[in-house]
């Protein structure tokens, strides 16, 4: 039986999802969207229902799932809602607008004792970092040393500040270096260059490992994310993401799109196919509402010594026994 699948916003990353959902993702269909600027969700809903506020897509008997791409302060409530209705959903990062917040979140489902929400850490499902993955729990690198990180934009609008390099483009390494080493971030470290950007965020893991992050946001020439794992015995690192090089006017290379989305189109579509199945099959995937929590409550704590540059002990309570 196919899925029906409700969207609530249709921004950037709701109307992909929704796209993916009308152009066929095994098991699921677009059953409605919402969003609060009414063309933009007619034009995403390719013909499926526009419904006339978020609780009413969440109630309705036509959708069994909902993903969650509306504004972040709208995050927790909305999730809160879905596991009230008793219906899965993929929230986009972050699980809510403050850990706290996300902690509440996290409580909510644990009460449930039942896994319903699954977080929009899409390199999980990216094709690179997964055999990077297999290759590090195989052993064929050795014991793990070191974890770089690159994550490098084109550019943000002047509205993006500091922290938010830290608490919304940074989050991605947090919970993908979490997932690559199976290990837990215990400190943080960061300098910055004038003006903040870009950033060089040295953690260390529960193993004595090292995770550095160089988070550069604006950067100029591309949408840029690279990531090598260093062993005892050897290095595993992703390799460039063109699928070509071209060769010009006496030079030659590959190329860097704009932004995140041509970059992960493959991981979208595998997190979503991923998700479906999770859905009928009731075996989570992905990062889970707790990944969701850690990954804003490092962040906040990083975000908070931004100015200082001192080292932060990160901290957060014990994980509940549903995620383990």
């Amino acid at each position: 039986m196919s899925v029906g699948v409700g969207v609530l916003g249709t921004g950037v990353m709701g109307s992909e999802h929704a796209r993916l959902l009308s152009r066929g993702i095994p098991d699921a269909h677009l059953a409605g969207v919402f969003d609060a600027n009414a063309a933009r969700a007619q034009a995403a809903a390719a013909g499926a229902i526009v419904f006339p506020d978020p609780k009413s897509l969440i109630k309705s008997d036509r959708v069994g799932a909902v993903i969650i791409a509306s504004p972040d302060a709208s995050h927790a409530e909305l999730t809160l809602a879905c596991l009230e209705a008793g219906k899965p959903v993929l929230c986009e990062k972050p699980l809510a607008s403050s850990a706290a917040d996300a902690l509440r979140v996290v409580q909510a489902e644990a009460a449930l004792k039942r896994r319903l929400i699954q977080v929009g850490y899409m390199r999980r499902f990216d094709p690179g970092y997964q055999e990077m993955k297999r290759i590090k729990d195989e052993g064929g690198v050795g014991a793990t040393v070191l974890l770089h990180n690159v994550h490098r934009n084109v550019r943000v609008p002047e509205w993006f500040t500091g922290p938010m390099a830290v608490t919304n483009s940074f989050v991605h390494e947090i919970d993908v270096s979490r997932w690559l080493t199976g290990s837990e971030m215990v400190s943080a470290h960061v300098a910055g260059g004038p003006g903040g950007d870009p950033l060089m965020i040295t953690m260390r893991t529960d193993r004595d490992e090292i995770v550095s992050t160089e988070v550069y946001i604006n950067a100029a020439y591309g949408y840029h994310v690279h990531a090598e794992l260093v062993g005892r015995q050897g290095t595993v690192a992703l390799a460039p993401p063109s699928l070509t090089m071209r060769n010009k006017d006496r030079a030659g290379g590959i190329s860097y799109p704009d932004n995140w989305i041509p970059r992960f189109a493959d991981a979208y579509r595998r997190q979503l196919t991923d998700w479906i199945s999770a859905v009928t099959t009731g075996i989570p995937v992905g990062a889970s509402a707790w990944d969701g929590y850690v990954a804003s409550a490092i962040a906040e704590q990083i975000a908070a010594g931004l100015a200082e540059r001192h080292a932060t002990t990160l901290k957060y309570p014990s994980r509940p026994s549903l995620y383990d």
